[in-house]
């Protein structure tokens, strides 16, 4: 088969489609949505910040009918610090999934949440803040990852945690389906902490992992999935939104980070596409070694919190069509659409790439 243009996601002409305001726990930022779709509805569950510093963040519900007008469901968030542990948190990036009768979020939650000071060109300066209670030391303050349930959509509970204390694990994301009676999940470590507690270490290049389980409680031990290689992905990737169940295989959509310019942090977030085995996704069917989407719109280049940045965390399949939710610049919520088979084809026409 000839190789195919890289079909492109077409932006919704209203983006960004989810800005700032309204809410005083939303007045700075709103982000990385975790979405749905259930009778005939778009449910979207933003991350959203009341200010930078510190940059303490908060889950809102918003509902749609069309994909693209959204509005909120209520005026308070949904799932809170609090609701995971601590009230000076950060509640961060989640992913939604509807397994049997159970709503399942995954997210990412720090103890203490940061002061952010953004620069306009790149990574922002972030600094530990002061909270009653809390030592300021980086090593008591990693970001781990839990699951919360619901059974409505509206009242969500934090059910366990999927990563330990002392290892920065996030991007974890659940598949939309248990596979042989079992849970499956996605995560990527980033850092941990050093056995005698004295520094904080990297875990190597950063790669995405998966692990299974039959409670959410107890896993099966984490096996590497896909790790960087491309130029494009900068030695770190993790996965973007749950994956996507296709004929041909489970569509995972992944983000890659490449630095542009160290000294002023300034990166670049894309996103890539591979195709996993539809009954053992730890075996990958295709991976292109090219990424789909990268930032174009000044909305996708400039923003208040991180410049150059596309992350999407939430996708539906709809009538053949992807719908895209994605963060830009960690500000506001823009979506792209793309026809599925027209994806698929051109993933096949660039063959398999075996690692």
């Amino acid at each position: 088969m000839e190789n195919t243009p890289v079909p492109q996601f077409k932006r919704c002409q209203d983006n960004p489609i989810i800005t700032p305001g309204k809410f005083s726990w939303r007045m700075a930022a709103v982000f990385n949505p975790g979405v749905f779709y259930e009778n005939d509805t778009f449910y979207l569950y933003e991350r959203a910040a009341g200010g930078l510093r510190p940059f303490s963040c908060h889950i809102g519900m918003l509902k749609s009918f069309d994909g693209v007008q959204f509005e909120h469901v209520l005026d308070k968030p949904v799932y809170t610090p609090a609701m995971a542990g601590s009230r000076f948190g950060s509640v961060q990036d989640p992913r939604l999934v509807k397994i049997e009768n159970s709503y399942y979020m995954t997210y990412a939650f720090r103890p203490y949440a940061w002061n952010s000071y953004p620069t306009g060109l790149g990574v922002p300066e972030s600094h530990e803040a002061q909270f009653p209670g809390f030592s300021g030391n980086s090593l008591d303050n990693l970001t781990r990852s839990g699951v919360a349930v619901s059974r409505d959509k509206i009242t969500w509970e934090h059910y366990e945690w999927v990563t330990p204390p002392d290892v920065d694990d996030r991007d974890v994301i659940l598949f939309p389906e248990k596979i042989d009676g079992n849970f499956v999940l996605l995560h990527r470590p980033l850092q941990f902490v050093s056995p005698d507690h004295t520094v904080i270490q990297s875990t190597g290049d950063p790669a995405i992992r998966i692990r299974f389980s039959t409670d959410l409680k107890n896993w099966s031990e984490s096996r590497l999935l896909i790790k960087p290689e491309f130029p494009w992905e900068g030695g770190r990737i993790g996965g973007a939104t749950p994956p996507v169940k296709t004929k041909k295989g489970w569509l995972l959509f992944y983000h890659g980070v490449e630095t542009l310019e160290p000294l002023t942090k300034r990166v670049c977030y894309r996103l890539g596409a591979v195709l996993l085995d539809l009954n053992d996704p730890t075996k990958v069917i295709l991976r292109p070694g090219q990424f789909i989407m990268e930032p174009e719109y000044y909305y996708e280049k400039f923003g208040l919190y991180i410049p150059n940045v596309i992350f999407p965390t939430g996708c539906v399949l709809k009538d053949g069509l992807i719908y895209l939710y994605y963060g830009v610049c960690d500000t506001a919520i823009g979506m792209a659409t793309v026809e599925l088979d027209r994806l698929l084809e051109w993933m096949y026409s660039t063959g398999n790439v075996n690692f």
